[in-house]
């Protein structure tokens, strides 16, 4: 008898490798005897790295990179030898977290540390990558990482542009000849957890520019930008990619990433369930509690829950999803395969104080779970 326990992390409070002990924590006090299967998962956005290095037992390596304001750092990346594979998070070089509130300027944050990580990668004989998309405090449609990578990126005056997504409406050449040769022969998978194309109303400008402290003028400054430079883009590779499903993810990295890269993007949960070897863990377990901080319409654009209650659903598993708080639309998820939803607070709660004793709240729902789930088969 087997419990799969694979939530993604509750933000600002717990990682999701915390929050999976947590839970098992809670069953054993219920049910000492049963078997708890420890499963960290994340969809593509920021913790992804942590929760693919628990799942596969990566090699967590450090490089000294840029942030997004080009400020020397330490960022993790990992490293599967038997595989050649890099997992590399591009939170983890320009994320939106490591920043404070007054340096978050979507016009000038770079990828550039995103490429930094690639170049190491690369160095280590890396034959597959996959780039977790997510968490990004950036604009630049990756033009930051290709610079890293070699390509050039001029005005009409032939001077290298600046950083940044804003600096991509002076964009006059795109020169990719220089681009590492070694990229060629690097198979890329991003792992997206949005579906959202380059531009326009749904794109990553106006979407996500002001959650990275972009104004309404700001927004419309950078979609043009990052217009401009798909245009270029186009003329230069002969193929366009602004309308793809994820081009916007992570400010535009999507499309970056599959236009130079050849990345194919898929979402993040299936690429990490696949790396983590869920199909098999699936099949041993009798019941599966995932969870994440918000449960709600939205989740059913690709977030972790959903992404398990659907697999599961095909074998026949139950599914139970704690999530910190159930939001609008949250009861679609049994369409997916949710078994039952649960909101962690017993009661009401202030959120700094909910935030503070999740652990306890995520023991007590699982202890709670188990006894009825153990009535329920007698």
């Amino acid at each position: 008898m087997s419990i799969l326990l694979c939530p993604d992390s509750f933000k600002d409070a717990l990682s999701a490798q915390m929050a999976a002990e947590a839970m098992a924590r809670g069953i054993k006090r219920a049910a000492p005897h049963l078997h708890v299967d420890l499963c960290p998962l994340a969809d593509g956005g920021e913790g992804s790295l942590a929760a693919l290095i628990a799942a596969t037992g990566a090699e967590q390596r450090h490089a000294h990179v840029h942030d997004a304001l080009g400020r020397p750092i330490q960022a993790a990346w990992g490293w599967l030898e038997a595989e050649r594979t890099a997992f590399i998070e591009l939170a983890e070089a320009s994320g939106l977290q490591a920043l404070a509130d007054n340096e978050r300027n979507a016009r000038i944050n770079s990828t550039y540390g995103a490429g930094e990580l690639f170049r190491q990668a690369l160095d280590a004989g890396a034959e597959k990558a996959l780039l977790l998309l997510g968490g990004s405090a950036t604009n630049d449609a990756g033009a930051g990482m290709l610079a890293a990578l070699g390509a050039k990126l001029l005005d009409r005056d032939k001077r290298p542009l600046a950083p940044g997504g804003a600096a991509l409406a002076a964009l006059d050449t795109l020169d990719v000849s220089a681009l590492d040769p070694r990229l060629s022969r690097l198979h890329v998978e991003a792992a997206v957890d949005v579906d959202n194309p380059l531009l326009g109303r749904h794109g990553a400008s106006r979407v996500f520019g002001p959650q990275k402290g972009a104004t309404p003028e700001e927004v419309a400054e950078l979609d043009r930008a990052l217009a401009h430079f798909a245009d270029i883009t186009a003329r230069t590779l002969g193929v366009d990619h602004r309308e793809l499903p994820g081009a916007g993810a992570a400010g535009g990295m999507g499309f970056a990433a599959r236009a130079f890269l050849a990345a194919d993007l898929k979402p993040g949960i299936e690429i990490i369930m696949q790396q983590a070897g869920m199909a098999h863990r699936l099949a041993r377990a009798e019941l599966v509690i995932t969870g994440e901080g918000r449960l709600d319409g939205q989740s059913l654009a690709g977030k972790t829950p959903i992404g398990v209650a659907r697999a599961a659903h095909k074998m026949g598993k139950p599914v139970i999803v704690l999530a910190g708080s159930l939001g609008d639309g949250w009861q679609a998820c049994y369409a997916e395969g949710v078994t039952a939803a649960f909101a962690l607070a017993d009661g009401p709660i202030a959120l700094n104080d909910a935030v503070a004793r999740t652990a306890s709240l995520l023991e007590a729902r699982c202890e709670s779970l188990i006894y009825l789930w153990q009535a329920a088969r007698t």
